[in-house]
Formats: C-alpha cells, structure tokens, sequence
C-alpha cells in the first residue's frame, strides 16, 4: 500500500501497487506521446525547412548553369554566324577578284586576236604589194629582154670567145687534178680536196659570207659524219642556208674505182641527221664522165637538194644557193615571226588554262575546307543541344522530387508503420 498526497488539497489517501502502476503508467505514456509530438512536428518542420533550402540552392545552381549554357549557346551561335559572314564575304571577295582577272585576260586575249588580224590584213596587203611589184619588175625585165636580144647578137661572138677561154681553163684543171692524183695516195688526195676547198673559201669569207659558219663536221654521235657544213644565219636567227659537203677523190692507180652515186645514200643520210637543207658532193671521181665534167650536176631525182659538182664550183655553187635562199629570206621571217606569234599565243592560253585550273582545285578545296567547317559547328549545336536537353531532364527531376517532398504527410509515413499510426491517432 502507498500514501499519495494530492498536491491540490493536501489530503492523503492509499492506493495500491496496481493503482499506483497505472497511475505512473498514465503519465509515462502522456509525457512520451507528447514528446514524440513535439519532436515529429520539429522534425516536420524541419524537413519542409530543408527540402525549401535545397530545392531553393538546386533550382539556383541549375538556373545559373543554365543560363551560362544558353549564353554560350548564343556566344557560339553569335559566332558561327559571323565566321560564316567572314567566310561568305571571302569567297565573295575572291570570286569578284579571280572574275575580274578573267575578264582582264579575256579583254587582253581579245585585243590580242585583234592586233593579230590587223597584222593578218597588213602582211596580206603587203603580199598584194609585192605581187604588184613583180608583176611591175616582170614588164620592166620583159622590156630588158626586148632590148637585150638586140645587144646579144653584138656579144654573142664576146661570150663565143669567153666560153672557149673557160673550157681552156676546165681542160688545163681536170689535167692538173689528174695529175695531182697520179702523184698522191688515196686518203692524201682526199685531204688535200678538203684543204683546197676550205682555203678557197677563206679567201672568200670575210667579204662575201661574214655571217657564215664553215668548219668541219666532227659530230660523229649518229653514227656517222660528213666532211664539211656550211651555214648562214640573219640578225634574227633565221636560217638562210645550210650544206653538208662531202668531198670525195681517188688515185688512178688504186684497184678500186669508186662512183659518185655509191655515196650518194650516205651524204643524204648526214644531211638530214645534221638538219641541212642541202647535201653536196665535190668529187674527183668518175673523172671522164661528161655529165660530171660539164658543171653543177642536180641529182634530186634520186635524193632531195643534192648536187655533184667539181672543185672549181666550189664558191660558185654556194653562191647560187646562198643567193637563191636570200630571195625567200623574207617569207621565212614573217613565216619564223608568226610561229613565234603563235607560240606565245599558245604559251598565254596554256598559262591562262594552268590558272583557271589552279583556281578551280582551290576553290574546290576552299569549298572543302568551308563545309568541313559547317559540319564541325552542326556537330557542335548537336552536343549543345543534348547538353540542354539533358538540364531539362534534370530540371523535370527535380520538379518531381519536389513534388513528392510536397505530397509527403505523416499519415503516408505511417501508412505501413501500425505503432506509429497507433500514436498519431492518439494524438489526434
């Protein structure tokens, strides 16, 4: 038995242990359910303070990060935009330039063609000139004729004469080079030919050919050389003439009789590997032929601008070609300036084409280069655009875990916890 004291009116009064456990019990379980009251609330509130703060710093965190995004994002478009400016005005610019370097070239190619006819129609009229003038020189030489049939009875006895004096002179030099040659052997006689030909046209040189190139023919690469070239050149490095000589002898007393034609095919072989417009032989063969002893024979029926000739036509025969080669001098000039004309005509439009060429690889690299460039930056709005995308995503995250935090209440806390619930609905 326990005497209790009520606090309130000081009168004592016993109560038994079973009373006195329910008492105590009473009061325990009072304390208990309002302390667990006051510390769910706390924790209640506490909680709500907690998820504001964090759904307050994480939506501030995500907004600043996004909008740093965004303003990069308008950075970078703001700058593919001017690069493609910057590149769109480039190739205009080179575009504008590169057209009007072609249409430069294309106004020179123009007056080039031009000029070109005007000195087309100039040599043309030239040539009708000249045609006239002949045609002029041809009455003036057919008057001269008149009044040279008149005078050539009066110097048909001189020339009569003249031409006995010339055959004296042949008969007494085909009696020396005879016996010349019954005195020498083979290879010295054909020396001594060569000489003989080489000084006279020494003594010739400086007055009559001081352009002239003659020496001896010492290429041998081919195969196989003449004797001599002769050639002739204007002040413009034309060619006027040019002659491969051969000279050729033999001894009367040597077993073997050589022809002229048995060198015939070889003299025009080294005429054409020399580049020569003539081949000529000046032979001592065949001396009692009549056809070699009465001067310059022509045997182009055989082989092309070859002649045979003795040594006494040596100059002679130069002469004559060199004379006759001076006449087409003038049509070889204007023939070697309009090559070069067109050479350089030519020359411009490979030059002009190589260019339109080089261009068009490197605008077509240019192009390349430009849509390489298009791709990276399409790459780069693409990875933006998931990096945004994936913020979004983030941000609906949140927005739902916001959402459960606001529909979180203590009876679906306790909605699986019967003790709990026992303690609330006690509460209530």
């Amino acid at each position: 038995m326990s005497q209790i004291k009520c606090p309130h009116c000081g009168k004592e009064f016993t109560i038994d242990e079973s009373s006195y456990a329910d008492i105590v019990s009473q009061i325990r379980n009072k304390e208990f359910n309002t302390e667990v009251h006051n510390q769910l609330e706390l924790l209640k509130a506490k909680n709500e303070k907690d998820i504001i703060i964090a759904k307050s710093s994480v939506e501030s965190n995500y907004k600043d990060q996004l909008s740093k995004k965004e303003q990069e994002l308008n950075n970078l478009k703001q700058q593919l935009k001017s690069i493609a400016d910057v590149k769109k005005l480039e190739v205009t610019n080179v575009e504008s330039k590169y057209k009007q370097t072609l249409s430069s070239k294309d106004r020179e190619i123009l007056e080039l063609k031009n000029q070109l006819n005007v000195i087309s129609k100039d040599k043309e009229l030239e040539k009708q000139s000249a045609l006239a003038e002949k045609d002029r020189k041809v009455l003036e030489l057919n008057q001269q004729i008149v009044l040279e049939k008149k005078q050539s009875q009066i110097e048909k006895t001189s020339l009569r004469d003249q031409y006995n004096q010339q055959l004296s002179l042949k008969d007494e030099t085909i009696a020396f080079y005879k016996d010349f040659k019954a005195k020498q052997s083979t290879k010295m006689i054909g020396e001594s030919l060569e000489q003989h030909c080489e000084n006279e046209f020494n003594k010739i040189r400086s007055a009559a050919f001081p352009n002239a190139v003659f020496g001896k023919d010492n290429d041998a690469r081919t195969g196989s050389k003449g004797d001599y070239i002769f050639r002739e050149t204007d002040e413009f490095d034309n060619e006027i003439v040019s002659i491969m000589f051969e000279m050729k002898n033999e001894n009367d007393t040597t077993s073997t009789k050589k022809r002229n034609k048995d060198f015939f095919k070889e003299l025009d072989k080294d005429r054409k590997q020399k580049k020569c417009e003539y081949a000529i032989l000046v032979s001592l063969l065949e001396g009692d032929s009549e056809l070699y002893n009465n001067g310059i024979v022509d045997v182009s029926y055989e082989y092309d601008k070859m002649f045979v000739i003795r040594p006494q036509f040596f100059i002679p025969i130069i002469s004559l070609l060199r004379n006759a080669a001076m006449n087409s001098l003038e049509y070889k000039q204007e023939a070697a300036l309009m090559r070069r004309q067109n050479i350089d005509i030519t020359t411009f439009e490979e030059d002009l084409n190589m260019f339109k060429a080089g261009f068009a690889r490197n605008y077509d690299l240019a192009s390349r280069k430009f849509k390489t460039a298009i791709d990276e930056i399409d790459k780069t709005i693409t990875h933006l655009q998931k990096t945004k995308d994936a913020l979004l995503s983030s941000e609906n995250n949140l927005r739902l875990a916001n959402d459960k935090a606001d529909n979180l209440t203590v009876k679906k806390l306790t909605k699986k916890n019967p003790t709990m619930k026992a303690k609330f609905d006690d509460l209530k």
